[in-house]
C-alpha cells in the first residue's frame, strides 16, 4: 500500500520542463534583433544614369534618392535638405559604422546633389556613394 501512494505521488511531477526551452528561444530572438542589418530605404525609384565605371557595392546601409524635380527623399519620406544634417547625425550615432549611397535622378540638378552630399559629410559620414547603372549592351 506504501508503494501505491509513492508511486501517486511521482507521477504528478512527470512532464516536460519547458523554461530552458522558452530561455534558449528568447536568447535566439534577442540575438536575431541585435544582429540584423537595417536598410534606410530611399521611398522612390529613380531611373539613374549609366556609367562605365560603375562598382557594385553592396554595402549602403541609408539610400537618399533625389529626383528630377529636386525633392529629396530618405527612409520612405519627402525630406528637406535642410534637414538631411540632423537625420545622418541621428543615424550616425546610433550605428556608426553606416554609408550612404545617393541615388539622383539622371536629370537631376547637380546642385542638389552637391547639398545632399555637403549636409550628409556634415552630419558625420564620409563615406558617401552616388549610384550609377552599368552600360546596357
Amino acid at each position: 500500500m506504501k508503494s501505491n501512494r509513492h508511486a501517486a505521488a511521482e507521477s504528478d511531477e512527470t512532464g516536460i520542463d519547458l523554461a530552458p526551452m522558452l530561455d534558449f528561444v528568447l536568447n535566439l530572438l534577442i540575438f536575431f534583433i541585435i544582429t540584423t542589418s537595417f536598410v534606410k530605404e530611399s521611398g522612390i525609384s529613380v531611373t539613374r544614369p549609366e556609367a562605365l565605371t560603375a562598382e557594385s557595392r553592396e554595402d549602403g546601409n541609408i539610400l537618399i534618392a533625389v529626383r528630377p524635380n529636386g525633392d529629396v527623399w530618405m527612409d520612405k519620406q519627402k525630406i528637406d535638405v535642410r534637414e538631411i544634417r540632423n537625420a545622418i547625425e541621428r543615424l550616425h550615432i546610433e550605428r556608426p559604422e553606416d554609408t550612404v549611397v545617393i541615388i539622383a535622378d539622371k536629370d537631376s540638378k547637380t546642385g542638389v546633389l552637391t547639398k545632399v552630399m555637403d549636409q550628409v559629410k556634415l552630419g558625420g559620414i564620409g563615406d558617401v556613394s552616388i549610384a550609377a547603372a552599368p552600360p546596357r549592351g
